[in-house]
């Protein structure tokens, strides 16, 4: 039985492995869960789930395995029909809902199931069938201090059992990002060298030296370990982006805050790369730099992130003269710039706010991820990006 819990945990995608099993084997010799369900649950779930990602699949497993409950529990479409359009009666007096027998879980359950085995059609307002408005224990927009809500809206938040088609979502990791959040999925943003003078004591060379010297002390030093990534960000702004303001501020700001990289640059761009970024928001001010620049200033190390939604006409991207400011118009495509920093740098992502679900949606979009691996701006999103960067060599 539980190997089963371990197995099953595992088909519904809970990454469990060898050490936190055995975290709960000893948990488990040392009598730890008292020999009783509920705390074996506790002891189980605290030793086997690291996030809360999966509570939802935890329990669902636990509850198949030690309680004999199918992980999709079925409604007769016959009895939901008869729970449909439900009917409104006077609401019980307190001297009514007092006299009313309250019922521990596992009798409820059994008076229950029990129940629908002999019902047969559609009742209202009583006190012992599966139905609505009433006095019993089951059904929906009644009253019953200790009930089961089958179908239906819950209205009073006191029913003790739930039973219907799972429609709850797993927490997820895709929260709304903070600089601390960020800062956390940019951790692996780490490739750390030794370069530069030796000034470093290394003690494991030392001893080595000193023993081929036969005893005689001969000192080694090496470079320190540095961090030796260097990120380029370019980012685009206004128009459809002017709703992620917050979330791409904050990637800025935990990017800046991040003592760690060797070097950080950023830039700015409006819907697609042209010939023109911008060191401020306002990209045609003195401060613009022109893009064939970026390729003489910073060599094929620097790694790339773009930041957009890759939201705009096709034409912007696939057209000569495409760029929305006609003033700033050239014969050289988005789509050929954006092929350029592909070929130049090693290792480039996109970063694009919007939900994934929209992505193939977008021509625009398709076009772009077919040249740049693209993530979501997104907590997982940002470390699966940041993995992308620091990979080998393509």
């Amino acid at each position: 039985m539980f190997l089963n819990l371990f197995f099953g945990l595992r088909e519904q995608g809970v990454p469990v492995g060898m050490q936190e099993w055995m975290t709960l084997m000893t948990a488990l010799s040392r009598g730890l869960h008292g020999s009783e369900l509920d705390r074996f649950y506790n002891i189980a779930k605290a030793c086997l789930v690291k996030s809360e990602a999966y509570f939802d699949a935890f329990d669902r497993v636990f509850a198949h395995i030690f309680k004999g409950v199918e992980l999709d529990l079925d409604i007769e479409e016959e009895l939901l029909n008869w729970l449909a359009d439900p009917k409104q009666f006077p609401e019980l007096s307190d001297e009514q809902k007092a006299m009313l027998e309250r019922l521990d879980a596992d009798e409820l359950m059994r008076r229950f199931l029990e129940t629908m085995s002999e019902q047969d059609e559609r009742h209202d307002g009583g006190g012992r069938w599966v139905g609505t408005g009433g006095r019993s224990p089951y059904g929906h927009g009644g009253y019953h201090p200790t009930g089961i809500r089958v179908g239906g809206p819950g209205r009073r938040r006191m029913a003790m059992k739930v039973w219907e088609e799972r429609e709850f979502r797993d927490y997820s990791t895709d929260s709304t990002l903070d600089v601390r959040q960020i800062k956390s999925a940019l951790r692996r943003l780490r490739q750390l060298t030794r370069q530069g003078p030796s000034t470093e004591f290394d003690l494991d060379a030392t001893i080595d030296e000193t023993c081929r010297n036969a005893g005689e002390i001969d000192l080694v030093f090496r470079p320190e370990r540095r961090n030796n990534v260097r990120l380029l960000l370019l980012m685009d702004v206004g128009g459809t982006m002017d709703p992620y303001y917050e979330p791409v501020s904050r990637l800025l700001t935990a990017l800046h805050e991040d003592r760690g990289l060797r070097d950080f640059k950023a830039y700015y761009f409006h819907n697609c790369i042209y010939e023109l970024v911008g060191t401020t928001a306002n990209l045609y001010r003195a401060e613009a730099l022109p893009t064939g620049d970026l390729f003489r200033r910073y060599d094929e190390r620097w790694k790339v992130a773009i930041v957009g939604d890759a939201a705009m006409h096709p034409a912007e991207l696939l057209s000569e003269r495409g760029n929305i400011n006609p003033r700033r118009e050239t014969s050289t495509r988005g789509v050929d710039w954006l092929r350029r920093i592909d070929e130049h740098f090693e290792r480039v992502v996109w970063i694009n706010p919007d939900p994934e679900a929209e992505w193939d949606n977008s021509q625009t979009c398709q076009v772009i991820r077919t040249i740049f691996p693209m993530f979501r701006l997104s907590v997982t999103g940002i470390a699966n990006a940041v993995g992308a960067l620091v990979a080998a060599k393509r």
